[in-house]
């Protein structure tokens, strides 16, 4: 039988491999701003479901955690977030132009067949003016450079608190 005075003990955290951020400072910076330019003129739900779907494709725990918080402190529903991962099975959780970027998001990140379908480029082309869409593009690209510095580099997830770099 526990108790509540019993405590539970997690993994050991990891250590990250490298500081990238720290020995890359202007390419941390670049990346910063081109951030910045890649969510103009987006709904900042449908930008931060976009990033926690690429971090969920590409396995990045930091970007998981960073984005899901930032989320949440955006106003996002639990529910939400936590359908991401099948969204496809979950669909009336998201408007149609969600699912359509969520569509978009994944071909962009997993490029199975080596390019993005046509079906799934005029889903997203049906939702988004031109003008948006290049700028959803641009998100879907820049999470996943970010998702790319964070696994290989082994960012440790778990200390992002929102508002903050």
């Amino acid at each position: 039988m526990s108790t509540a005075q019993e405590t539970v003990e997690y993994a050991t955290e990891h250590a990250p491999r490298l500081a990238w951020a720290e020995h890359a400072p202007e390419v941390y910076k670049a990346m910063i701003r081109l951030d910045a330019a890649a969510r103009r003129g987006l709904d900042p739900t449908l930008y931060e479901l976009v990033k926690i779907r690429a971090s969920q494709l590409n396995h990045c725990a930091f970007c998981l955690d960073m984005h899901t918080k930032d989320a949440l402190a955006a106003g996002e529903s639990v529910e939400r977030i936590v359908q991401l991962g099948a969204w496809e099975e979950s669909r009336h959780f998201y408007t149609e132009k969600e699912l359509a970027a969520l569509a978009l998001t994944e071909a962009v990140t997993v490029l199975t067949d080596g390019f993005v379908p046509d079906e799934v480029y005029e889903r997203a082309a049906g939702h988004f003016e031109e003008a948006e869409l290049a700028q959803l593009i641009a998100a879907i690209a820049v999470i996943n450079a970010w998702n790319r510095f964070g696994v290989t580099t082994r960012m440790v997830p778990g200390h992002y608190k929102p508002g903050h770099q």
